[in-house]
């Protein structure tokens, strides 16, 4: 790893407006340590002024001085409503850049955004949460695989809630409906506050409940963020709410291919994710299904094709126009449902 200094040594390097380089990082928490930098030192990492974590001494035009982490965390986060799922995994990219920087100038811990590590620590804080819940708790999970032991803690922990009054919403993917442990769970559970949804792809793992939201931070999702920043949960739950307008209720049949399409909804999904250009293993992460199911419905779609290899199948699939379909999953992603 190389040395602070060295990171300032080289060139700025190119990268994406809200990312953090190396020499950002650097001459950032410099400036945290000294209280200011000269502002002529900002031209070793020029994008930190445009990120927002350096800005004009109103009393000495020569300095710059550095926003407060917590303060230019907000202010980061703030924009990310145009594209929902990916600017969710770009958020928990910045409170992981930035989190470790707040206690350079604050002693104290910032507990509007505590890092929980384990698995047993994160569901014993989300139940404690749950305790607590007086108005909604709002739920995220992506994938298919619910085991039944799984779903069994989860109701236990929904009914206490429920026999409260506290609204409760699910959001799942629609390959969790093809597996009979979550139709047990939503049967052995009151209606009368509970609703479920589905929808063909959705973001990292989520719980917000009331005034208090957990993201998953890990791809094993044993580390989390247990966030109570009054206008970020504000915001994660706008997420959450464009989200649950663009899915299916769970009672509801999912839509399917135009009459006379040879390949089913889910072919067709997987069609316009692989002319994006994502790999198997990414396609079957955001349909929620195995590699194996994937890879066997793109040989359903090369031989229904003629296609001859997988390069032949993605310009056929553009030739074809299958993922531009009137009812495709494509043409109508942008459709809104009441909710």
């Amino acid at each position: 790893m190389c040395t602070e200094d060295d990171a300032l040594a080289v060139p700025h390097p190119p990268h994406p407006p809200e990312e953090l380089c190396a020499p950002a990082l650097g001459l950032y928490s410099e400036a945290l340590r000294r209280g200011h930098i000269p502002e002529q030192d900002a031209t070793r990492a020029p994008c930190l002024v445009p990120l927002g974590l350096l800005r004009p001494d109103p009393y000495d035009t020569t300095r710059l001085l550095p926003v407060p982490a917590a303060a230019a965390l907000t202010r980061l986060l703030t924009p990310i409503t145009h594209d929902i799922r990916e600017r969710l995994a770009a958020s928990a990219a910045v409170v992981d850049a930035l989190i470790p920087l707040a206690a350079i100038t604050d002693p104290a811990p910032d507990t509007a955004i505590t890092r929980l590590d384990g698995k047993s620590t994160i569901q014993a804080s989300i139940k404690e949460a749950a305790d607590r819940a007086e108005e909604h708790i709002l739920t995220l999970h992506p994938g298919s695989k619910r085991p039944e032991k799984m779903l069994e803690q989860a109701r236990a922990r929904a009914i206490e809630p429920l026999r409260r009054g506290v609204a409760m919403r699910h959001l799942y993917q629609h390959s969790a409906r093809y597996g009979p442990n979550l139709k047990r769970y939503v049967d052995r559970l009151p209606y009368e506050n509970l609703q479920i949804r589905t929808m063909e792809q959705t973001a990292e793992r989520m719980f917000i409940l009331d005034r208090t939201a957990y993201i998953s931070i890990s791809p094993q999702r044993d580390a989390a963020l247990r966030i109570t920043h009054p206008a970020l949960v504000r915001h994660l739950i706008h997420v959450y709410d464009v989200l649950w307008a663009g899915a299916t209720p769970f009672g509801e049949s999912l839509r399917t291919a135009p009459p006379g399409t040879p390949f089913t909804a889910v072919q067709l999904s997987i069609a316009r994710l692989l002319t994006e250009g994502h790999v198997d293993d990414v396609v079957a992460r955001k349909m929620g299904i195995s590699v194996r199911t994937c890879r066997a419905h793109i040989a359903k779609l090369m031989q229904a094709l003629g296609a001859t290899s997988r390069t032949h199948l993605g310009a056929l699939i553009v030739r074809s126009g299958i993922s531009e379909l009137p009812n495709s999953p494509a043409a109508c992603e942008n459709s809104v449902r009441q909710p």
